[in-house]
This record gives C-alpha cells, sequence and structure tokens, in this order.
C-alpha cells in the first residue's frame, strides 16, 4: 500500500503540525542552542578567483636550474681540470637561478602596488651576471681561449637579459611622500606580510582546501588596507594595529587552529577560526573604507580652503550649480 510521506512543516502532516508537535520542536531547538546567544552568522562566500594570488615564478625560471645539473653530469668524467671548472660553472649558474626566482618575487611585489620602492639589490641583473660567468667558464672549459669565453658569457648574460628582463631601477607613486614617513610604511608593510606568509604556511598543515581559500580572501583584504596606507602615509598610526597586532593574533590563531585540526581535526575549532575570519574581514574592510572616506574629506578641505584664497585674492571662480 502507498505511504505519504511528508515532514514537520508539510502542508499535509497534520499530525505534526499539532501544536503538540510544535511545541515539542521548539523545546527540542531551544535545548540545542545556548540559552542567551544569538546563532553564529555563516562565513561570506569565498572569493577565490579574485583573492587568488600566481606564483611570479613560472616554468621558465624553474628550468635553469636544468643546464647546472646537466653541465655538473657532464663534468664527472672530464678530468680534475674540467670537474673543478664545471663544478664553479655550475654553482654560478645554481646562483644565478636561485637570484632570479628572487627577483621575480621582488617585481611581482613591486608591481602589485601603487606606490614601492626600488629593489635595494638588482637581483635579475646580477643572475644574469652570474649566468655569463657560468657560460663563459663552461666555454673556456671545453675551448680554452679567452675571447671564445667572453663572448659566450656576453651572450649568455644577453639572453638572459632579454628573456627576463631588467629589475625595477626606479621609485613609483612616491613623489610628494615624505621619505621618512615612506619607510615608516615600508617597514610596517613588509611586517604584514611576513605574518600573512606565516599565516599561510601555518593553516597549509590544516590540509582544509575551505579554510585555505578563506584565510586567502582575508589576506586580499588586509592586503587592500596595506595599500591604502602606502598610497597616504599619514593613514599609518590609524591603521598600524590592525597591520600588526591584528595580524599577529591571527597568525597565532592559525597556528593553534593548524595544531587543533591535525590532532584531532575539531569541528567546532573549525567553525571558531572561520567565524573569526569573517570578523577580521570585516573590521581590516571598514577600517580601509574609513581612510578612504578620510582622504576624500581631507581634500574636499584643502579644496574649499584654497577656493578660498582664490576668492580673497580676488579671482572669480565659476561653482558648479
Amino acid at each position: 500500500m502507498a505511504q505519504r510521506f511528508g515532514g514537520q512543516h508539510s502542508p499535509q502532516n497534520t499530525s505534526q503540525n499539532s501544536p503538540e508537535n510544535r511545541s515539542s520542536g521548539s523545546q527540542t531547538r531551544h535545548k540545542t542552542s545556548a540559552p542567551g546567544k544569538s546563532p553564529r552568522p555563516q562565513a561570506t562566500p569565498f572569493r577565490s578567483a579574485a583573492s587568488a594570488r600566481v606564483s611570479p615564478v613560472g616554468l621558465r625560471a624553474n628550468l635553469m636550474f636544468v643546464p647546472p645539473a646537466v653541465l655538473l653530469l657532464t663534468s664527472l668524467g672530464a678530468g680534475a681540470v674540467g670537474l673543478i671548472t664545471g663544478l664553479v660553472a655550475a654553482g654560478f649558474w645554481a646562483s644565478a637561478a636561485v637570484l632570479l626566482r628572487e627577483g621575480l618575487k621582488a617585481q611581482s611585489a613591486y608591481e602589485a602596488r601603487k606606490v614601492a620602492r626600488r629593489p635595494a639589490l638588482p637581483r635579475k641583473i646580477l643572475a644574469a651576471v652570474l649566468c655569463g660567468l657560468g657560460g663563459g667558464i663552461g666555454a673556456w672549459a671545453s675551448e680554452p681561449g679567452l675571447l671564445t669565453a667572453a663572448l659566450y658569457g656576453i651572450a649568455c648574460c644577453g639572453l638572459h637579459l632579454a628573456a627576463f628582463g631588467l629589475d625595477p631601477l626606479s621609485d613609483k607613486g612616491v613623489e610628494g611622500i615624505d621619505a621618512f614617513q615612506s619607510a615608516r610604511v615600508a617597514r610596517v608593510v613588509d611586517e604584514a606580510e611576513t605574518l600573512m606568509a606565516a599565516m599561510k604556511d601555518a593553516v597549509l598543515r590544516a590540509r582544509d582546501r575551505q579554510v585555505e581559500l578563506r584565510v586567502e580572501q582575508f589576506q586580499a583584504v588586509a592586503r587592500d588596507l596595506c595599500r591604502t596606507v602606502e598610497e597616504d602615509p599619514r593613514d599609518l598610526t590609524a591603521a598600524r594595529k590592525y597591520l600588526t597586532v591584528y595580524l599577529m593574533g591571527a597568525r597565532d590563531a592559525t597556528i593553534k587552529f593548524a595544531d587543533i585540526h591535525t590532532r584531532s581535526g575539531d569541528g567546532q575549532a573549525r567553525a571558531d577560526y572561520l567565524a573569526l575570519l569573517d570578523d577580521l574581514e570585516q573590521n581590516f574592510a571598514a577600517r580601509n573604507q574609513k581612510l578612504l572616506l578620510e582622504d576624500r574629506s581631507d581634500l574636499t578641505i584643502e579644496i574649499d580652503v584654497l577656493r578660498a584664497r582664490l576668492e580673497r585674492e580676488g579671482v572669480q571662480l565659476d561653482r558648479p550649480s
């Protein structure tokens, strides 16, 4: 015989919609929730596509580790002199590959900021020089001769520069900004980036992709605040606590969560950590918005003061209606 199925709120299920069942259901719901506490809001939707950061080190940079390995292997049977020169050339090439990776990371950080100073060490240029030295020594090992080694070295250096380009050689967006204030902002932003990197490394131990995406979303909001402070160093005083104390607390909480989640997989700890990220993201976004509004108010005041001075000088201004 067919049997009707219905849930508690089904309009056809009169027995379950009776006052007794409704009262018992409400009592059950009251028991499951703690008295005096409102339910915790759900996490905001993930913005993984917007907050994802592509690594600046691509396949081409990683392939630069192949030539020193090949040169090292081919030098093993070339005798004592060939082995030593091969080791030296491979060392130069490997050092060039490492410097190239760091140079690409520094360039990516430079391009991501509207206000940035050039890297103190031109890593990509030094990598090209080391690549040229390695190529020259390797050429001299196979065909002794100063001219041949110099030509090969210059060719390697030029090809490296053509493939990967130069380092940023000038500051960006620092016109009209006090150098001392800009240096203070740079130190705070670097500290914030270090804290966020430690936070990201810690959350990887939890092996929870959803939490990793949530951390990336929060860090994207925190970096927006960093960019706002970089554009106007006067905002550092208002944002310093967020970029140091709060990020340090977020890092410590992430480390604790990763330890607990790795040992026991506690679902309540995961929910509390996600709720903490929600609160932090909302506070960081609100602070960033407030700083932007204050900057706009400062601009309006400066415009009004300038107009008043011009009117005192007898200059007639056409105000927009």
